[in-house]
């Protein structure tokens, strides 16, 4: 079974997912101390079993890990039904309030602003340029973080996430729990600041819902942090796949009404989040795998994303691709709350870098983040 901390294994996974889906549909890694469902048909049900939840348990100790633990247990994400009802109800009538589309021509006018930035130089970090800058800027729109307190989310994100991971020493975990701590803080400040002077933001639309401090306040870091490391990550892996398959990239530079099924294929061909766990609320059989209550198994996505029940030559990347469904936004009542937003900016950077640098190619080989879970890459250097 594989070593999710093996460098060869994080480089090209997808051979032995392969391998693993030619032997069974759901595995037992013990490494991980779960179930794992590889197939498509295996990992969809995984997401939508209602015998299926995602039910959070605190990090421990739970006196070190009081902020953390705060945003999971308030979190859209970590809670079933009814709670997850009601704050989904809640969040959807905000989001429904227009912020997508009146966010569109702020997320078109940053995505050409960046990349006319990367024109100007000459070449840069594609990472650093455009993929990181361009979803904080949007959700920073979003709950109108101050312009000045901007540069302190990625961080905080960045630290945070890094506890989905297995085997994180504790310097990662301290510094999760810090960075829960400020994000916190500084979100219970401007959500008061919203109640004395509410604005046409998410937050100020949060707060009408009638939802309590804490799940505004985990509701706003579920959607920086979701929103941010995907979009991040789907940039990143993406423009990486169509620079190293350059009759895809000029398709697209081509043909520009290909964007939408080339946002989907970039999505599904190097998925920015492979593994998703639920817990059995029952006893539960996943394609003949039996689950016992309160055990774990996850969605293996990125397996899910290359099986060839689903996709033809799934291991080829085709920007007008048209068989199949990704799951890459999830299934079920935990699909993406923020999919339509996402879908816009990926659209957006991608709209940008193929009309103003057609010509852009890969000025040296990247470097890889050494996670597992959430799949992207530490720079991606161009030229123009």
């Amino acid at each position: 079974m594989f070593d999710p901390r093996d460098p060869a294994f994080l480089a090209d996974p997808y051979p032995e997912f392969a391998r693993l889906r030619a032997q069974a549909p759901v595995h037992r890694h013990d490494g991980l101390g779960l179930a794992i469902a590889v197939s498509h048909a295996a990992a969809s049900a995984v997401l939508r079993h209602r015998g299926l939840g995602r039910i959070w348990t605190d990090a421990s100790p739970a006196e070190q890990f009081v902020s953390f633990n705060l945003l999971h247990r308030n979190s859209l994400l970590e809670n079933e039904p009814p709670v997850h009802t009601r704050l989904r109800r809640s969040v959807s009538s905000a989001f429904g309030r227009g912020h997508v589309e009146r966010l569109r021509p702020t997320v078109m006018r940053l995505a050409d602003d960046l990349v006319a930035g990367i024109a100007e130089a000459g070449s840069g970090d594609l990472l650093d340029a455009l993929a990181q800058p361009l979803p904080v800027a949007v959700i920073s729109e979003l709950l109108d973080v101050p312009e000045a307190d901007r540069p302190r989310l990625v961080p905080w994100s960045n630290a945070i996430v890094k506890m989905y991971e297995y085997g994180l020493p504790e310097e990662g975990r301290v510094a999760a729990e810090r960075a829960a701590t400020e994000f916190v803080a500084f979100l219970r400040e401007l959500a008061e600041r919203r109640r004395r002077e509410p604005g046409e933001d998410l937050i100020t639309d949060l707060l009408r819902a009638e939802l309590t401090e804490d799940e505004v306040v985990a509701t706003a870091v579920l959607l920086l942090m979701a929103g941010h490391e995907a979009t991040v990550n789907v940039i990143g892996n993406g423009v990486w796949a169509l620079l190293r398959h350059p009759g895809q990239w000029q398709r697209l530079v081509d043909d520009p009404s290909l964007m939408p099924t080339a946002v989907e294929e970039l999505i599904r061909f190097d998925s920015p989040l492979q593994l998703f766990e639920r817990t059995a609320t029952e006893d539960v059989e996943i394609a003949g795998f039996r689950v016992a209550k309160g055990e774990k198994i996850a969605a293996l996505l990125g397996a899910a994303a290359r099986d060839p029940e689903v996709f033809a030559e799934p291991d080829t990347l085709d920007v007008g691709r048209s068989d199949g469904t990704h799951l890459g936004f999830g299934a079920g009542i935990h699909y993406c709350i923020g999919a339509p937003l996402a879908r816009i900016e990926i659209a957006a950077a991608l709209s940008a870098l193929t009309k103003r640098l057609p010509g852009l190619r890969l000025a040296a080989e990247p470097e890889r983040r050494p996670e597992f879970v959430i799949r992207g890459l530490k720079n991606l250097p161009v030229t123009v």
